[in-house]
């Protein structure tokens, strides 16, 4: 009888502990999975008083502190990174701009045709240059407001998408028809409305086209959901699917692009990412597709 007892007791002690043990576990996970995400200075705080649970909070607590040591160096390299970048692509801008006018002067007076062709070289390179510059200046300040709005959660104004895409790929019209190529495009009959700044759809827009003109193999097509979904299309013969996988990275470039910064389609991401929407891309039976998602209003 006793001994049935004192089994009853150890089992009910026993489960007690396993179920304290179980809470400690839980309050661990659920604290450890907010300070991850969050912002905080909070650490780990548990009610269970077993040492083997408070020494693995502790341990779990220091690592949270050089965690944090190291987002917070990371965050300031990276800006110290992007307020360098902006200023050197300011100060190259100057320069660039005298070389220019230097050619304009140059192209003016009577020449040889190797001259004329080591000119027109120079010209070509000075232009993918300041192309360049000017694509790393923009992706400095988009990546920055980007951080600030997402801080800030401003929505911007009320776009109409339909509108914006139509005036972006009439600003178009005469690359396509330089490459001869006829745009199919795809619009609902209703307006799509976002919130968000027309200047930067804008952009993520014409970044996309331009993108799509420089690899297409003849064609470009363009579809927009009632939804909020832009799928920009075209052949591209000249990609692969690891290749594609790399087009939103900064500065990564495939060889047929001409004068290609690799900055648009990473600037495109910043801006709409910025919005609040997705950007993705694939390819498949030779098609380059690129899918802007926004977030629709009513």
């Amino acid at each position: 009888m006793m001994l049935s007892l004192a089994l009853a007791v150890a089992v009910i002690l026993l489960a007690g502990k396993i179920y304290l043990l179980e809470k400690s576990v839980d309050e661990i996970r659920k604290q450890l999975g907010e300070r991850l995400v969050s912002d905080t200075n909070n650490l780990l705080f548990l009610s269970s008083r077993d040492r083997h649970v408070r020494r693995l909070a502790s341990d779990l607590n220091e690592q949270l502190k050089l965690l944090r040591a190291e987002r917070r160096r990371f965050q300031t390299g990276d800006q110290r990174l992007k307020e360098e970048m902006a200023n050197i692509s300011h100060d190259l801008r100057t320069p660039l701009t005298a070389i220019s006018g230097y050619l304009d002067l140059l192209e003016g007076e009577p020449q040889s045709e190797t001259v004329a062709r080591y000119l027109d070289f120079i010209r070509n390179r000075t232009e993918t240059l300041t192309q360049l510059t000017q694509e790393l200046f923009t992706y400095t300040l988009v990546a920055g407001g980007a951080e600030e709005k997402g801080k800030s959660g401003g929505q911007g104004k009320l776009l109409d998408v339909n509108g914006l895409l139509e005036e972006s790929l009439l600003s178009y019209y005469g690359a396509f028809q330089k490459k001869g190529i006829t745009p199919r495009i795809r619009l609902p009959d209703t307006p799509v409305k976002i919130y968000g700044e027309a200047s930067a759809l804008g952009r993520i827009f014409g970044n996309i086209i331009s993108n799509g003109l420089k690899y297409s193999d003849g064609d470009f097509s363009v579809t927009l959901t009632e939804e909020g979904r832009i799928t920009f299309s075209n052949q591209a013969k000249g990609l692969t699917p690891v290749l594609v996988e790399q087009i939103f990275q900064r500065y990564y470039t495939v060889e047929t692009g001409d004068h290609s910064t690799g900055l648009g389609l990473a600037i495109a991401r910043e801006l709409t990412q910025g919005m609040g929407g997705s950007i993705g891309a694939r390819y498949r039976d030779g098609r380059l597709e690129i899918t802007v998602t926004l977030e629709k209003q009513g």
